[in-house]
């Protein structure tokens, strides 16, 4: 399966926190899985640390290379066919990153992997 984490189920994932499901951390875990990150959480991520939303230990670059490393994720690289998802997408989410998330995932024929039931009203795949 391949599968695309949204900021959240990554963060979750990897500070092992309780919030994140026990189908999606099994998702998450499982080697035969292909789990990608959009650098469009590696971005919400950096702007939500600096504004004190969330918290990571240590340093973000050194955090996230060895997340990368150790869980074995992919970057999935954002293209010009994914913003163009984006053009065409119904206004159910406003968040720009999720937006981008919805696109790739519909793009590269993914699932996602997500708490947030308002991406159930696009044609994608959620799974938690």
């Amino acid at each position: 399966m391949r599968l695309l984490l949204d900021t959240q189920a990554f963060l979750w994932f990897v500070l092992n926190d309780s919030r994140i499901s026990t189908t999606a951390n099994e998702l998450i875990s499982d080697p035969q899985n292909d789990v990608f990150l959009s650098p469009a959480s590696f971005w919400e991520l950096a702007i939500k640390i600096s504004i004190g939303k969330y918290r990571i230990p240590g340093d973000f670059r050194e955090f996230m290379e060895h997340q990368f490393q150790q869980n074995d994720f992919e970057v999935l690289p954002i293209v010009i066919a994914h913003a163009a998802v984006v053009a065409t997408l119904p206004f159910h989410h406003r968040d720009p990153f999720d937006r981008l998330l919805i696109a790739q995932t519909i793009s590269e024929e993914l699932s996602i992997v997500s708490a947030d039931t308002v991406i159930d009203l696009y044609p994608v795949t959620r799974l938690w």
